[in-house]
């Protein structure tokens, strides 16, 4: 394998004007740029990433730290947010943390020592003063952390507004909402805020059933679905994130249910897996695509020293029209 020696000599030049060559620093005339080009070619010289990496100061690595890299929301993210890194020249370092509680602040820890450039930081555990404390590039999904941390985010609010309207044109009476834990104050807990107060401005009764907190499981799902209806008989609508109501969908069948003559059903994410069950899902549709094409974006410009016009970025969601409504 050829070296940095080895194109120098056949260049006829010295190692740090191969250095700038491959670098694209500083000042080299084009027929000096132009033998050392043909030497590299000649030899088949590919630079060393990890040294143009030392030289630019960068590791040229992002970390991507979500809760649960299975689950249908995350893995979709995860998938588009690695292909806009790919295309602007970084490597995602990919984490799940369900189960591991200390690994969030390690992630932080390895930001700090310049591990990795930046952080796209989708999970709620870590207290946020940690945040606070480095000046590294932090990006969050759906997590207001500080002003000066950008965050990017679906519009809860307006979610929740397309979710009221469709239940009340569907005379909807008593819906039950299957949340995540109230021990995560994230951006995604203000869907299940606003539903509950534009369901109740209609006159129609909201019910809570909590998931354990920080669950990501089919089990712990499978938990809250069976806890609705043991709890709660009379309701005729439920509404929750799709892995949820896709289980509910399934045991409303099971327990004689006729969707939706009987129980209406709306999903909130709208991934794949609405697709999946013996009726596809009504659901509120996530711009999943556009959560990680913005957060890329975002923690680019950070990592660039480039000023961001919006620190906080809220994308519209949409209506996707199914068989259990």
């Amino acid at each position: 394998m050829a070296s940095i020696n080895d194109v120098a000599k056949l260049a006829m030049v010295s190692k740090s004007t191969v250095s700038l060559v491959v670098n694209n620093k500083g000042y080299v005339s084009e027929e000096t740029r132009s033998k050392v080009e043909k030497a590299m070619k000649e030899l088949n010289y590919i630079p060393s990433q990890l040294a143009r990496n030392f030289s630019a100061q960068k590791s040229g690595i992002v970390g991507i730290v979500m809760p649960d890299v299975m689950h249908p929301f995350f893995s979709t993210f995860i998938k588009y947010a690695e292909r806009y890194l790919y295309e602007k020249g970084y490597n995602a370092m990919v984490c799940g943390t369900v189960g591991r509680e200390m690994i969030e602040e390690t992630y932080l820890n390895m930001l700090n020592r310049h591990v990795m450039d930046g952080i796209i930081m989708g999970v709620h555990t870590l207290d946020v003063e940690k945040y606070k404390e480095t000046t590294r590039p932090i990006v969050t999904l759906d997590r207001f952390i500080d002003a000066d941390i950008p965050m990017v985010s679906s519009n809860h609010k307006q979610a929740a507004e397309i979710t009221t309207k469709v239940l009340k044109d569907r005379n909807c009476k008593k819906v039950v909402q299957i949340i995540g834990s109230k021990l995560a104050n994230t951006p995604t807990g203000d869907y299940a805020k606003y539903c509950r107060m534009f369901l109740e401005e209609n006159n129609i009764e909201v019910c809570n059933v909590e998931t354990e907190s920080n669950s990501f499981t089919i089990e712990g799902y499978e938990k809250a679905a069976e806890k609705v209806f043991k709890n709660h008989p009379n309701i005729d609508a439920i509404i929750g994130v799709d892995i949820v109501i896709l289980l509910c969908l399934k045991l409303a069948l099971k327990k004689g249910y006729e969707v939706p003559k009987d129980l209406k059903l709306i999903s909130y994410d709208g991934t794949y897996i609405t697709r999946l069950g013996e009726k596809t899902i009504t659901s509120i549709v996530q711009p999943i695509e556009s959560l990680a094409k913005e957060s890329v974006k975002k923690i680019i410009q950070l990592i660039e020293d480039k000023e961001i016009e919006n620190k906080k970025s809220l994308l519209d969601v949409s209506l996707q029209a199914g068989e259990t409504t």
